[in-house]
């Protein structure tokens, strides 16, 4: 019998003794009660301390998914919950690049990729803004950092739902979201392909269809 059942049998056992004074009824339910407890206790007793530890232990941050500051939640119930967003070129040329880069990526894999053109913004080894990193190298074909930017096809935004998405990652990253996922990647590669310099660099994460890497930094020698 539920701890549930048990408990109300006891109530309903006190409260049909009829001409019972009042301390004699709470004195019954307390009687009553003292076992219920006993019986949970011993019951309890049985459950080892390991699964007693995980029933009873929230769930890290990261394994649900979650950012360790600013309370982004790398899911798309998430991102559908924010405002529709726009923006000006930079928030302009991030969405486009996410767009074409990751939009087939999970929420998790499209941050990523923000991060890694972020991080660069950030290295002096590349430009200063978010357009002139996504555009180095364009105009000469695969030449180019960002591959769409330079396989001579035209860049066509077809997916007004996955747009909305990219964008609202885009207007998320920009506004100062926690660069929490690749270790301070500044490159990054599918995993059906294997680029020279990806034996070069140290990988720093493993997320979704994509590696990612940080461009060792180059000190001055004597």
């Amino acid at each position: 019998m539920s701890v549930f059942k048990v408990f109300f049998a006891a109530i309903s056992a006190a409260t049909i003794c009829v001409g019972a004074t009042s301390a004699a009824a709470e004195e019954l339910i307390a009687s009553r009660l003292g076992a219920i407890l006993g019986q949970e206790r011993e019951a309890l007793s049985v459950v080892p301390d390991s699964r007693m530890n995980m029933l009873t232990t929230l769930p890290t941050v990261g394994e649900r998914g979650l950012a360790t500051r600013a309370g982004i939640v790398y899911d798309r119930d998430f991102l559908a919950a924010q405002p529709v967003t726009e923006g000006g070129a930079q928030w302009q040329c991030l969405s486009e690049a996410l767009y074409f880069e990751a939009r087939g990526e999970t929420v998790r894999g499209m941050f990523a990729v923000g991060e890694v053109i972020l991080n660069r913004v950030d290295s002096d080894a590349y430009p200063d803004t978010l357009c002139n990193v996504i555009n180095q190298g364009t105009g000469r074909k695969y030449a180019c950092q960002f591959t769409y930017t330079c396989d001579g096809k035209p860049e066509t935004i077809g997916e007004p739902r996955s747009w909305d998405r990219v964008g609202k990652v885009a207007r998320l990253l920009i506004d100062g979201a926690p660069r929490v996922l690749t270790g301070g990647a500044t490159h990054y590669h599918t995993k059906a392909v294997s680029p020279s310099w990806a034996q070069r660099y140290p990988r720093t994460a493993s997320i979704g269809f994509h590696y990612f890497y940080r461009q060792p930094v180059r000190t001055a020698s004597n």
